[in-house]
């Protein structure tokens, strides 16, 4: 089968975790949370990703925004989906939501270097979700599209430059690199603007 009763559970967890529990939304706008792990699922499948991987894409973002009232655990997803799939959910989320942002999210480029390619598959489908998303609605909004973060554009740019960077070298032959390098290109092209590549950022070696 290819609907399978495991994807089927995946989206039903996610589902209520996201949009049934706390009806939770995109940062900054009115389009349900949902429609992100839905696309990273959709991403994993098209990837040629397994089962287990695409079961955990659907479910990546489930321990990190569940709450008290629909709590979300790694023993919970290892009761109901197996220690695999709850191990690659453990592994691309994070737990520290209290520390400042750039602890955060370099304990978040340091965990790259740790990845398997399971992992690699899954923090890659979200970044290239995430991306093309902003660089959507930078189309539509311009700028103001960065007010919606508790950071600088400059840091939050220069933050997925790195990630990406990381993702490509823990895993140079990844179905997604492609993709990757084609979203930072074109975050590079379209919103970062002329001016010196910042330090990490590897369209400088691989810019077209």
């Amino acid at each position: 089968m290819i609907y399978t009763e495991s994807i089927r559970s995946a989206l039903q967890v996610s589902i209520e975790v996201h949009e049934v529990s706390q009806q939770q939304k995109r940062k900054g706008k009115s389009i349900p949370y949902i429609t992100h792990p839905l696309t990273v699922g959709l991403i994993l499948a098209r990837s040629g990703a397994n089962e287990e991987t695409i079961v955990a894409g659907i479910l990546h973002d489930t321990i990190e925004d569940s709450t008290n009232v629909l709590p979300v655990t790694t023993e919970t997803l290892t009761a109901r989906f197996g220690s695999s799939v709850a191990t690659l959910v453990d592994s691309v989320t994070e737990s520290c939501k209290e520390q400042v942002w750039h602890d955060r999210k370099n304990q978040a480029l340091k965990r790259v270097a740790t990845y398997p390619h399971e992992s690699v598959l899954i923090k890659s489908a979200d970044v290239i979700s995430n991306d093309w998303e902003l660089l959507d609605d930078f189309h539509k909004e311009g700028n103001s599209v960065f007010d919606r973060f508790n950071v600088s554009k400059a840091d939050r740019l220069l933050q997925q430059h790195r990630m990406i960077e990381a993702l490509l070298q823990q895993w140079p032959e990844s179905p997604l690199a492609g993709d990757l390098r084609a979203v930072s290109i074109a975050l590079r092209r379209h919103i970062a603007g002329p001016g010196p590549v910042p330090a990490g950022d590897f369209t400088a070696r691989n810019r077209t």
